[in-house]
């Protein structure tokens, strides 16, 4: 029987030798800031065991020290997180690298860096494959072949239909079209990715890339949109930001989230906005509608727990192939890049 019970997901220590060959292990690698910390994690934890179904899956969660925190983020990440470091001399199944928000124009000035190359190289080698949501898919793409992000002229922010442009085991199931939730000020170039040989799977006209892959050593799967996200996440972030505007520290009231809100609540930030241009004071935050927390993305939750199947899938026969070829240290391209057969369980995302 499957191992269902989600304290076993909560064991952030569990050292790969006492972990049976039976089960995934999962690395997540939570970059987020402190006040984002506990969200993203808890929204990975449930995806990937809502993912899992009959594959037994063990998940280790890693903090880079480089990341600033606050007193109460340290000592979060310290009870319950391994340092990065405890990766360099480790192997782990599948492997999971958030984002964080941006504090240099430039990836290569951020504290994390160098910590954050390093991480690239070791998937590589390490895993039969890595996720890369966001900044950490920026990251990746710079570091393997030079391809710079690019500023946005304003923040992406919004959910969007998205259309799948081909096909591979990831996206097995999966509809022609879905709906994701974006969320950054920086993107890479669609004609650059292409150049340098990643697979692109889905785009829109207002994202550019949204899913895109390389074959590897290991399987690298890029995310630019979040489909992870809850149906309240992109409401939170835009009441931050609100914060932000109304204490001073951006200068520019934020632009609503596109395709997000339902028109009640659009109606209500709107009312909001004009009384914050009106009077600037953080006393106004108390007024951020309630009915706009409630989420009307209209994102597929099932498009993500459909795709990290996949993926879960991907990563399980990649790990039974490597077994029976003597437990190699590397399991080939050949291995890892074979046709999943398919999943009677699944479903297309609605």
């Amino acid at each position: 029987m499957p191992i269902r019970n989600p304290g076993v997901l909560r064991q952030p220590r569990v050292p790969r030798h006492r972990v049976g060959r039976d089960r995934l292990v999962i690395g997540l690698v939570n970059n987020m800031p402190d006040t984002a910390l506990h969200n993203t994690e808890r929204q990975f934890r449930q995806l990937i065991f809502a993912a899992a179904g009959e594959i037994s899956v063990c998940l280790r969660l890693f903090y880079f020290a480089e990341i600033p925190r606050g007193e109460r983020g340290r000592a979060y990440v310290g009870q319950h997180y391994e340092e990065a470091g405890a990766l360099w001399t480790d192997r782990l199944d599948g492997l999971i690298v958030t984002g964080t928000e941006p504090r240099a124009a430039d990836l290569l000035d951020e504290p994390y860096w160098a910590v954050l190359a390093r991480l690239v190289a070791w998937a590589e080698d390490r895993t039969i494959s890595t996720v890369w949501s966001c900044l950490a898919a920026h990251a990746a793409v710079l570091y393997d072949d030079g391809i710079a992000r690019q500023a946005l002229p304003e923040k992406l922010s919004g959910v969007f239909e998205c259309r799948k442009i081909a096909d591979h085991p990831i996206v097995r199931g999966t509809p022609l079209r879905w709906r994701v939730a974006h969320s950054r000020y920086n993107g890479v170039p669609e004609a650059a990715l292409a150049a340098h040989g990643y697979r692109l799977l889905s785009r829109a006209e207002a994202t550019g890339p949204d899913l895109f892959v390389r074959q590897k050593r290991s399987l690298f799967v890029y995310f630019q949109g979040h489909p992870e996200y809850e149906p309240d996440t992109l409401a939170r972030e835009y009441r931050r930001d609100i914060r932000r505007f109304l204490t001073g520290e951006r200068g520019d009231y934020p632009e609503m989230p596109r395709g997000y809100f339902n028109h009640e609540a659009t109606t209500a930030l709107a009312l909001l906005r004009q009384r914050a241009l009106d009077d600037r004071s953080p006393d106004l935050l108390a007024t951020y509608p309630a009915v706009a927390l409630v989420g009307s993305s209209g994102a597929s939750s099932r498009l993500a727990v459909t795709i990290y199947r996949r993926w879960l899938s991907y990563v399980a026969q990649g790990k039974r192939r490597s077994d029976c070829a003597e437990f190699s240290a590397e399991p080939s391209r050949s291995d890892i890049g074979a046709p999943i057969p398919a999943d009677p369980d699944d479903r297309p995302a609605g």
